[in-house]
């Protein structure tokens, strides 16, 4: 026994230093003079939130593009699904034809019950007027007929709601596609513009971003040994860490509200220095202290480190299963000889004997 003793202080002090080196795990916390000058700088944090840079277009943002004036370049043929303006005179005068009327996918145009359906699609407006009025005088003597165009279907391809693809284009239907990624609202809007001139009239469009998709902060929860979880959260502009945790439900069983927690910002490339900013979490939940409440910025890292215990007995507990079942396999085919043996004893009474009852 007194041999022994040597091996198990050694062993116990291996599983110390392999605890204490994956719960501390390797990773970079300024020292207490670098977070209190963190502290003291001019970081945007609860009380003092800055306003985002001017908002750049990427996928999978979503826009809302809108039509302000849409005028074809002549001379424009109408097309199924326009809808034109139609005023006749000269004609029932309990029916009268003035208003809005739709082209039909078969290129027709319909009247009313009085007058019937004449086709117009692929005409200019001059010779959509001229058929109308040719189509009224087989019934009427002198019919005066005005059309022009009041709607384009080619306005709703432009006007609505555009998806940016992945490769940073939006889909502008028969006008083609536009690459908007990477580009301002304004940026974006002249751009629209440009390439629809070459189709419309002196085009004039409004852009503006219907859904935020493309700009993201992340939440990592140290699983205590068992992997790590990550949660992406969207950035409007808003957010703090406390914001950023309250939109995932708090911190995770593995966390108590003395683990370690900090904010990962990622550093140009040529970057030099910490981008760490260490959260204290305590402070700010029951003191309401704004200074380690940072405000979140999109490709920000939320770090929350598991308390020591859980992250210790997570460890003990992958260390020692591989020995705890090496043990039961042992176990089994001892007491499985045992039985053998005891069987045979007792008269050779077949398989297992009277372990297994037989």
């Amino acid at each position: 026994m007194a041999g022994r003793q040597p091996l198990n202080r050694t062993g116990f002090a291996i599983l110390g230093i392999v605890v204490c080196a994956a719960v501390l795990g390797c990773h970079t916390i300024p020292t207490r003079e670098e977070a209190d000058a963190i502290r003291r700088s001019a970081i945007p944090r609860e009380l003092s939130k800055v306003t985002l840079p001017e908002y750049v277009i990427e996928p999978p943002d979503i826009l809302l593009i809108e039509a302000r004036k849409v005028v074809p370049k002549p001379p424009y043929r109408l097309e199924p699904l326009d809808a034109v303006y139609i005023q006749a005179t000269g004609v029932l005068p309990d029916a009268p034809i003035d208003g809005v009327y739709a082209i039909d996918e078969q290129g027709y145009v319909d009247l009313g019950a009085q007058y019937g359906r004449i086709q117009i699609a692929g005409k200019t407006v001059e010779e959509a007027k001229a058929a109308i009025e040719e189509f009224l005088k087989q019934t009427f003597a002198q019919p005066q007929v005005m059309v022009s165009l009041a709607q384009m279907a080619a306005m709703q391809q432009i006007a609505g709601e555009h998806l940016v693809r992945p490769d940073g284009t939006v889909n502008l239907g028969i006008y083609g596609s536009v690459r908007v990624a990477g580009l301002t609202l304004d940026q974006a809007r002249l751009i629209i513009e440009n390439h629809l001139k070459q189709y419309l009239e002196d085009p004039q469009i409004t852009v503006d971003v219907l859904s935020y998709n493309s700009k993201w902060a992340y939440i990592i929860f140290d699983g205590a040994g068992l992997g790590e979880q990550v949660i992406r959260i969207p950035v409007t502009g808003n957010e703090t860490v406390l914001d950023a945790i309250a939109l995932v439900g708090g911190l995770p069983p593995t966390a108590t509200k003395h683990s370690e927690i900090w904010v990962a910002r990622p550093a140009p490339p040529d970057g030099t220095g910490h981008q760490i900013l260490p959260v204290d979490w305590v402070a700010i939940t029951q003191g309401g202290s704004p200074m380690t409440n940072y405000q979140i910025l999109p490709g920000d890292r939320i770090y929350v480190k598991a308390d020591f215990w859980n992250a210790a007995d997570g460890l003990i507990a992958r260390v020692t299963a591989p020995v705890e079942r090496l043990f039961g396999f042992s176990l089994f085919g001892h007491a499985t000889i045992r039985s053998f043996q005891f069987g045979h004893l007792r008269g050779g009474r077949g398989f297992g004997g009277g372990f297994f009852g037989f």
